[in-house]
């Protein structure tokens, strides 16, 4: 097409070009307008700015707008909101106004359900019509791998309590009258789905919030927050100041520009695109408003009904980044028009509904969105400043997340902690190294088309990578090395021997037997049976340091397991929040008397670190360094681990005279000041060596060389993974979360009830030790399963017991040991007739029959239970 097609200045060259591509024809060019939004202050005069608040929310969109009415709910009284321009003339004026639960996570899809509640009731609350409509949804699928998909979505949404059901093409046919069904295998419908007006949705929420007292302030923007000694003190706006003690920031598409411009810079990483979807006018038969909207991620398009026409839009493979520098724009408004991108989207959805060929086009609209650098949105609080929240980043999902976002963030700054596990969306998962523009840039030009994109278990992220890496990054990768990434960080999955196609085995995507399981399993027989070596320098790693007994003091207050142990011990514990959930599962090594270097997982660099400076007392002779960047660490696990390192030591490594779970600082080589544990973090003999960054490639080559008599090689994550599950071993993150107990996961053992201190979460561990556990974290072996042919279990499957639903795994691998696969997660009794808890018991987990997915679900095997 030539350029003029896009301008708007020569709308009639618009059908004559468009009509041999596509088949539809321009009827016009009116722009589409939303209801009026609410004026909560006059446009001739604005109302005076409130000297102080005790919060103050920046952002009138429907995020925003949750935010303050949920806060209102909560009884805050003291709460006001600014908006730049006008109330919802954001993303929030063009949003599409679908309505779905079929999200990628289960506490995605929990934000989705409560948000539809929520909208479904605000009519009857404030009298404002939100233009609910229970349309329901189908998801498409074309292919056999996308219809798995859609059966393990059912099977976790149904554990929700959502209802779904998969269907046969035949049956979407019924459903809706334009979809061509014929190169289809199925669909997964979800019949309360629904969809609204947005902009009146978010008139609702801004009324009802301000019927309890939030004062809605428009055309104010907010230049910075000022902070004082870490803590949020004000905000300064183009009208003055105003005192407050907490901040959200609600901004949007300007969230991360807000953040860098406030005087302590907060790093908020998400990034605009364009998106655009298409409005048709009524159609020669006008659809129903309560004909199902239609999501064909395959076809990368979405369609719902729209004043007896309808509304379609995708998400593109080429998307386009906007917005790189500066907050210009005050309003979203429309876009230019673009249909030489769109026509890809077009294609797709006359593909699908063939009879659209006639219709008439009303407008395309091209409207900003924002993105992350991981499909999930961020919230709650900023590492660096106290005080200062986040909700922002809904990657074109606002309108879903909207309500039950703005819930558990009113619940978090009201009770210190929201009522679900909200880690996958914690903006602490992230830290200032994904801040970079480039990086965002590049990001989100993946993550958009990444949303309709099949995943199989176990994909990877290809833009932004080698930002972290070992300094045995290049030796690694020589010898094969294939890699993931976490936290910024690259970590080797597995290596591929010389010989193996290593192209095939990158792009090898399935649900079922992986082409890596022969060489991961090589690699975990090595670890049996030899010594392998596995670089986990991603490790997060810390060093307290006091000149008295503060550091021991200040441990001993923060974790549930007894700190107060000689020189050179390694303690495993759980830094444990009020309620006794873990909100750290570490490693804590007592060097010297006075100094403690602590391990925690990768993905806790900036969580971890959030959660010790909070709770540090202000003493200047107690100190707190990262020291994750200082020290390689190589894992060598296997047998003859200790052959290698006795060689290179000249010292005995036998466990007489280096027992379990103890640390020594030792030479190895020709380095000095190597910090050598007896802990593998896979229950299989080994040691962990956390080597000086400049020793790094040196140490590694020794123990390369004098382990080559010892049938040394190289092992990944997945062999780690496949080991560490196999001997029952809980990670943080992926089995244990700020709501699991140690006593829930049989970790009471870990926990000093005997000593005498006042650690947090004690009272709640007691509490629960008197009332009952009412679940437990169980290890279940899947048996009359085939490996070869049938469907894997990768993790977040329902478990069903006699029959009836009990749980959901947490994390899966296949046991090279045990030659069968392995699951891990949580089960718990049916609750009492009165609706209570039940305690549960040894006699429940042992005596079930267990099931993973029930025989109409997707058959998947019967499990035992361990």
């Amino acid at each position: 097409m030539c350029s003029c097609v896009r301008s708007s200045k020569a709308p009639a060259l618009l059908p004559r070009l468009l009509l041999p591509q596509v088949g539809f024809r321009l009827a016009g060019r009116g722009i589409w307008t939303s209801p009026l939004c609410l004026a909560v202050s006059g446009d001739s005069q604005l109302p005076p700015l409130p000297g102080q608040a005790r919060v103050v929310i920046c952002g009138g969109g429907i995020v925003g707008t949750s935010v303050a009415y949920h806060l209102a709910k909560l009884g805050w009284t003291d709460v006001v909101l600014l908006e730049q321009g006008r109330l919802g003339a954001g993303t929030t004026r063009l949003c599409a106004g679908i309505l779905s639960t079929a999200k990628p996570i289960s506490i995605e899809s929990q934000m989705a359900s409560y948000s539809s509640s929520l909208y479904q009731q605000l009519e009857e609350e404030t009298g404002i019509k939100t233009g609910y409509v229970k349309t329901g949804s189908v998801c498409l699928a074309q292919n056999q791998d996308r219809f798995i998909s859609l059966k393990r979505l059912a099977t976790r949404l149904k554990v929700l309590g959502i209802s779904c059901n998969i269907i046969k093409p035949k049956e979407i046919a019924k459903l809706h009258p334009l979809v061509n069904i014929h190169d289809l295998v199925g669909a997964l419908h979800l019949p309360d789905d629904a969809v609204v007006s947005s902009p009146e949705v978010n008139h609702a929420l801004a009324v009802a919030a301000a019927q309890q007292g939030v004062q809605i302030l428009e055309r104010t923007a907010i230049q910075q927050v000022v902070v004082e000694k870490g803590h949020v003190i004000a905000v300064e706006t183009d009208r003055g100041s105003v005192e407050c003690e907490y901040f959200v920031n609600c901004a949007g598409q300007w969230a991360y520009e807000l953040g860098q411009a406030s005087e302590v810079k907060v790093s908020i990483p998400l990034h605009g695109c364009e998106h655009f979807y298409l409005l048709t006018k009524p159609l020669q038969e006008p659809l129903p408003p309560n004909t199902p909207a239609i999501i064909d991620m395959d076809g990368r398009m979405y369609a719902r009904p729209w004043q007896g026409g309808l509304l379609s839009g995708g998400f593109e493979k080429n998307p386009k980044p906007i917005f790189t520098e500066g907050r210009n724009q005050l309003e979203i408004q429309n876009m230019q028009e673009d249909w030489d991108h769109f026509e890809p989207m077009l294609s797709a959805l006359l593909r699908r509904m063939p009879n659209l060929e006639s219709a008439e086009i009303h407008q395309l609209v091209n409207c900003p969105e924002s993105f992350t650098p991981d499909m999930r949105c961020l919230m709650g609080e900023t590492p660096g400043v106290s005080g200062y929240y986040v909700l922002a980043g809904m990657n074109s999902s606002g309108l879903a997340f909207a309500g039950g976002a703005g819930k558990y963030l009113a619940e978090w700054m009201t009770y210190g902690y929201p009522t679900a596990n909200v880690w996958p969306l914690e903006i602490k998962r992230f830290g200032s190294l994904q801040s970079s523009r480039t990086f965002l840039r590049h990001r989100v030009m993946e993550v958009m088309p990444l949303l309709y994109e099949l995943k199989v278990p176990r994909w990877d992220f290809q833009t932004g990578r080698q930002l972290r890496t070992s300094p045995l990054y290049d030796r690694l990768d020589t010898q094969g090395a294939r890699w993931m990434e976490k936290h910024g960080f690259e970590r080797p999955k597995y290596f591929v021997p010389r010989g193996k196609d290593m192209l095939s085995l990158d792009q090898s995507k399935t649900f079922y037997k992986p082409d890596w399981f022969d060489i991961v399993g090589a690699e975990v027989k090595c670890c049996k049976e030899a010594v392998c070596v596995i670089d986990m320098s991603s490790f997060t790693k810390f060093e307290l340091t006091s000149t008295g007994e503060q550091a021991l003091e200040f441990l001993q207050h923060l974790c549930a397991n007894d700190l107060d142990v000689p020189v050179g011990h390694i303690v495993h514990t759980g830094m444990l929040n009020e309620r006794g959930g873990y909100e750290n599962d570490c490693s804590v090594v007592r060097l010297s008397k006075n100094s403690f270097f602590i391990i925690s997982p990768t993905d806790q660099q900036v969580h971890c670190w959030s959660w010790i400076k909070k709770h540090m007392p202000s003493d200047p002779h107690l100190h707190l360094e990262d020291v994750s960047w200082k020290y390689t660490a190589l894992n060598l696990i296997g047998p003859r681990a200790m052959d290698v390192l006795a060689e290179l030591s000249y010292v005995s490594m036998t466990p007489e005279h280096f027992p379990s779970m103890f640390c020594k600082e030792m030479s190895v080589g020709y380095a000095n000041g190597i910090r050598v544990m007896s802990m593998t973090h896979t229950g299989e003999p080994g040691f962990m060596l956390y080597i000086p960054i400049e020793y790094a490639l040196h140490v590694y080559n020794e123990v390369m060389s004098v382990g080559q008599k010892y049938g040394i090689r190289n092992a990944g994550y997945y062999a780690l993974r496949s080991l560490r599950i196999e001997k029952f071993f809980a990670f943080w993150g992926q089995d244990l979360d700020t709501f699991t107990t140690p006593l829930e996961c049989g970790r009471e053992f870990r926990v000093k009830f005997d000593k005498d201190t006042n650690f947090l979460g004690r009272e709640a561990l007691l509490q629960q030790r008197q009332e009952g556990v009412f679940r437990r974290f169980v290890m279940l072996v899947l048996e009359d399963h085939d490996t070869e042919l049938d469907l894997w279990p990768w993790w977040g499957e329902p478990v069903y017991r006699s029959g009836q639903l009990a749980g959901t795994t947490t994390s899966s691998a296949y046991s090279y040991t045990l030659q069968r696969h392995v699951c891990l997660g949580f089960v718990s009794p049916p609750p009492s007739p009165e609706g209570l808890p039940t305690p549960i018991t040894p006699d429940f987990i042992n005596r079930g029959d267990y099931e993973k997915r029930r025989k109409e679900d997707m058959d998947l095997g019967n499990l035992h239970g361990k």
